[in-house]
Formats: C-alpha cells, sequence, structure tokens
C-alpha cells in the first residue's frame, strides 16, 4: 500500500499543544539505553495504532513515514 494523496491521511496539525507532547515523548525516553528506547517507542507506536484503530490509516502513516526517512 502506498500513501498516495488520496489515502485519506490527515496531513494537518490536529494536537492542540504539539510541543507539549512532542517534550513529553522525548522526556520518556530519558535515562532509557537503546534497547529500553527502541521497546518503548515499539509499546508507544502499538498503543497509537491501536487508539487510530484504523488499518488503513495506520499503513498510510508508515508509509508517509517511510516516504521522509
Amino acid at each position: 500500500m502506498t500513501a498516495a494523496s488520496g489515502s485519506g491521511l490527515r496531513r494537518d496539525l490536529a494536537l492542540k499543544r504539539p510541543d507539549d507532547v512532542y517534550n513529553a515523548i522525548v522526556d520518556a525516553h530519558r535515562d532509557l539505553d537503546d534497547a529500553a528506547c527502541r521497546a518503548f517507542d515499539a509499546r508507544l507506536i502499538l498503543l497509537l495504532a491501536n487508539q487510530v484503530g484504523d488499518d488503513a490509516a495506520v499503513l498510510a502513516a508508515i508509509d508517509a513515514a517511510r516516504e521522509t526517512a
């Protein structure tokens, strides 16, 4: 699946306080080694994907993130 413009993936900023969210994510990694950071990231990603609850949207987001990597 590719993330085309018609994928329905939301690209506008939806967070009310994006800097606070970003800082909370960065702070959550503090004092974690590389393995713990990867495990935390995996848990966070799965929790957020479940919150989205739409397989197609999650797959489109994966494709979009890979495009910018």
